[in-house]
């Protein structure tokens, strides 16, 4: 097979994939998850896929907080809005699908109707317009990369007694326990962990998964280049037998982490069991701001019931397998709503809604297809 890079540093990339395919000569079949949604669309956009060799199979994981945010939240919102309560939310939630069939199925149907729902690009610009009085809820979703975003004006007392929020944040590694722990019939030999999530929590977050589950795990950074020698990297530790922890994304991500960001978070939260969507409840993933800024949950705020186990309902429109993308167990091409009911344009799913959810990277850059973009060619023989 013939294949060209696009990368600035062909060269290099190019000696980088030729060790990778020596490497993975001495080992059976390997599969690595990533754990981003923008190693992800690095991994789609550039055709890294088509790099490797046939026994080297890259999976994507829970790497898009708006696919795993539970409808329950999207339905609330969506309510409050429908009531007149001015709702702020970031755009990639904008056209997420709730769980109800009663009421808009999103927030821009909701807007359509007539309800007051803002896009905005960040929690200041939610409080600056706060601040003429009106009742307004920020519905806050993201991992550990912008919690702080939202839980810092909080504990700084720079939120308007107007202005509540709906927290669905989710933390990652726990996921991550959750998944290796959950589902040993799809065995994963590597990580690539998350390099924007890792600047905040810090790469020693991470060292659980080489200690506790003897699996090589990579701090990746998101050039095509990081993602080659994170992969490299986990597949000669695996030919050695070695399972260790490797930063490679050192340049942004310290072993500590963000101490300021994560004082902020663990200040203003409780961590607490959480849902996510098509999985189910996860043992300490999720953000609960705690009893003292309770004026600023919207939940208690509204008396409205925080989701609970027991109450937990399927909240996946039916035929919708982004629970199986999200866990590495499918990948977009095998549900057969892809680019069929479900596109970019007309998103059924969740997972076809962000710009990190997997099906809509692989329904916009080809998932199995070869190099996009081309810069410069340079000819590969695998």
């Amino acid at each position: 097979m013939k294949v060209s890079f696009p990368f600035r540093d062909p060269g290099i990339s190019r000696l980088i994939v030729d060790k990778i395919h020596e490497v993975a000569s001495e080992l059976n079949h390997v599969k690595i998850m990533d754990f981003c949604g923008t190693h992800e669309w690095t991994i789609t956009q550039y055709g890294i896929r088509s790099l490797m060799p046939k026994n080297v199979e890259l999976v994507a994981g829970p790497g898009c907080p708006v696919c795993i945010t539970p409808g329950y939240y999207v339905d609330v919102a969506i309510r409050l809005a429908i009531e007149g309560i001015r709702v702020f939310t970031f755009g990639d939630v904008y056209r997420l699908p709730g769980s109800s069939r009663d009421i808009p199925k999103n927030l821009e149907e909701a807007k359509s109707e007539g309800a007051d729902v803002r896009i905005v690009y960040s929690v200041s610009d939610a409080i600056k317009l706060s601040k003429d009085g009106r009742e307004s809820v920020f519905l806050a979703v993201g991992f550990e990369t912008t919690a702080p975003a939202t839980l810092g004006p909080i504990c700084r007392g720079e939120v308007p007694r107007n202005m509540s929020f709906i927290v669905v944040h989710r933390l990652t590694p726990p996921i991550t326990r959750y998944i290796l722990e959950n589902y040993p019939q799809s065995p994963i030999r590597g990580i690539i962990a998350p390099g924007h999530v890792s600047a905040i929590i810090g790469a020693s977050e991470w060292e659980f998964v080489a200690k506790d589950y003897r699996i090589s795990v990579v701090v990746s950074g998101f050039e095509p280049i990081d993602v080659l020698l994170s992969i490299l990297e986990i597949l000669r530790q695996i030919r050695d037998g070695r399972a260790e922890l490797v930063n490679e994304y050192s340049r942004i991500v310290k072993w500590e982490g963000n101490l300021k960001a994560k004082e902020v978070m663990r200040s203003t939260c409780d961590v607490v069991d959480a849902g996510w969507r098509g999985i189910g409840f996860v043992p300490q993933s999720g953000l609960l701001l705690k009893r003292r800024y309770s004026d600023y949950d919207a939940l208690t705020k509204y008396g409205i019931r925080e989701l609970s186990e027991e109450a937990w309902e399927e909240d996946l429109p039916p035929g919708c397998k982004c629970a199986e993308v999200t866990l590495g167990m499918a990948k977009p091409t095998d549900c057969p709503l892809f680019k069929n009911v479900c596109t970019p344009e007309r998103p059924y799913g969740p997972c076809m809604v962000s710009s990190e959810g997997t099906c809509l990277i692989w329904a916009k850059y080809g998932g199995d297809e070869l190099l996009r973009g081309l810069r410069e060619e340079i000819r590969y023989k695998g």
